[in-house]
């Protein structure tokens, strides 16, 4: 007969990621339902989920994209330089190609839509977990088909000179000087054929690249 701490560590540890109260208290009881599946941590903005993660080292980490402080791909990514075991599964509206080749470069295990039917996030858990990677078969043909030519920086300031940023408080946030954002927001305007910052951030923001 196996004994009770036998039978707890095969627990899969769950840390939830996700801005919105209710779909987050949503996910934790869905999950929780599960026999073999524990939601030992639930966080609302993407830094308070890096440092439980850092700390409780779940199995996995579901997470969305867009979120408070930092973003989902954001806190994958630097789960992965830090080298950690904790799998990241991503669970977000965006079905955007553009997202899921980030999510994947970030080294996420698990890019899946949340339309999906909810009896599959238990199983997508337990394959994560089983070292499977799980990604939502529609966008799974047309992830490499157009490949995101920004690069980290030209994003970031993309990013920020989309949310209506001017060059100098860029410069400022990112201790760069005005003239390499502005280098930097060039490139990106004349890589996606925009008439201007405004409308390059529309169309990357609509690609899934930022």
């Amino acid at each position: 007969m196996n004994s009770p701490q036998k039978a707890a560590r095969r627990m899969i540890r769950v840390v939830i990621a996700e801005d919105q109260a209710m779909v987050l208290g949503a996910l934790a009881t869905l999950l929780e339902i599960e026999g073999d599946i524990t939601v030992i941590a639930r966080s609302r903005n993407g830094s308070d989920a890096l440092n439980t993660i850092l700390n409780l080292k779940p199995d996995i980490f579901l997470t969305d994209i867009e979120m408070p402080e930092m973003s989902g791909l954001d806190v994958a990514a630097e789960l992965r330089r830090r080298r950690s075991a904790t799998k990241v599964i991503i669970l977000t509206t965006f079905a955007r190609s553009g997202y899921l080749r980030r999510a994947l470069d970030a080294g996420a295990a698990g890019y899946l839509l949340k339309d999906m039917a909810a009896e599959k996030l238990a199983d997508a858990v337990r394959r994560v977990q089983n070292g499977l990677r799980v990604i939502d078969p529609e966008l799974a043909a047309e992830a490499w088909a157009e490949p995101d030519p920004l690069t980290d920086r030209e994003r970031q300031v993309l990013r920020l000179a989309g949310e209506g940023m001017a060059s100098i408080n860029i410069a400022a946030k990112l201790s760069l000087s005005e003239g390499t954002i502005r280098n930097y927001l060039s490139e990106a305007i004349s890589k996606l054929g925009a008439a201007n910052r405004i409308e390059a951030a529309r169309i990357a923001r609509t690609k899934g690249w930022l």
